[in-house]
């Protein structure tokens, strides 16, 4: 906490009852070479939480855990509005996960305080429920945005791309309800995934949509069947897309996805630019 050039490099940890690497309202972290194992079946045992933080370089890990790999996270409903400290300029490479009931990479719920510059490449998910997922709620706040994936590798998988705007909990009764977040610029590009349920899940918020969806040469296996249904709601809803109050783009997408996703033969973007952080040498500890 309030902490400055920190390293924390090669080390296995093991069997945390709650976050592993917790790093909050801090600046100019590296995390690498990580090995995180937790129980499968075991909630809240997040690997890696950046959490208000900026300048976080975090590479070349491995993690099991029964919740999400690595979950960005900035404060939560009015508490994080009115503390008002994002995270941001962070980049995540080369991360090995196994999660089969939460995130290789999340981004909120709490997220009041923004997140923002995200950069994530060269992943891979096998048997996790998800790849990079963006969960956010009325009364959060905030803002998701400018968030640039590539390069992602997945193998069994329940969702592929996977946005909610009505990820409810909150800490108290306290939240505004007119505090909307902002979910905006958000980009995957060169994505293989085989043995997947659901491509697509995107489902923003009534009157406050998400916007500046861009997906680029994903191509996604499905496991189930063309004309399998599934449970959304009262709603029964055909794979393999859903899509609810978002807006976007998609190129050389198969399956195809839904009509707010229209094909306009676009790459999506990804910075080309090097942030500080990239620049800090490792260090080795003397003994």
């Amino acid at each position: 906490m309030y902490s400055d050039q920190i390293q924390i490099s090669n080390l296995n940890l093991v069997n945390s009852p709650y976050w592993f690497v917790h790093p909050i309202y801090s600046s100019n972290i590296i995390i690498n070479g990580l090995t995180i194992r937790a129980p499968l079946d075991v909630p809240n045992t997040d690997g890696i939480n950046p959490d208000s933080s900026t300048n976080v370089r975090i590479e070349d890990n491995y993690i099991e855990s029964g919740d999400d790999c690595i979950a960005i996270k900035s404060g939560w409903d009015e508490y994080g509005i009115k503390f008002g400290k994002p995270s941001q300029h962070i980049i995540i490479r080369r991360l090995t996960c196994i999660s089969p009931k939460s995130a290789m990479i999340a981004l909120g719920s709490e997220m009041s305080g923004g997140i923002q510059d995200i950069r994530v490449e060269d992943l891979t998910a096998i048997n996790t429920e998800s790849a990079v997922r963006i969960k956010s709620a009325v009364g959060r706040g905030g803002f998701v945005k400018d968030i640039f994936v590539k390069g992602l590798n997945l193998n069994t998988m329940k969702y592929v791309f996977w946005m909610t705007g009505s990820y409810g909990d909150h800490p108290d009764n306290k939240f505004d309800p007119k505090a909307l977040p902002n979910v905006t610029g958000i980009n995957f590009r060169d994505v293989t995934a085989k043995n997947v349920t659901i491509a697509g899940k995107l489902e923003g918020i009534s009157n406050d949509p998400f916007t500046g969806i861009c997906i680029s040469n994903a191509t996604i296996e499905m496991f189930v069947k063309k004309d399998a249904y599934i449970e959304m709601g009262v709603h029964k809803v055909k794979l393999p897309w859903n899509c609810t109050d978002v807006s976007g783009v998609t190129s050389n997408v198969v399956p195809q996805p839904c009509e707010l996703l229209p094909e306009k033969k676009v790459d999506c973007p990804f910075p080309t630019d090097k942030l500080p952080i990239e620049s800090v040498q490792f260090k080795t500890c003397s003994i």
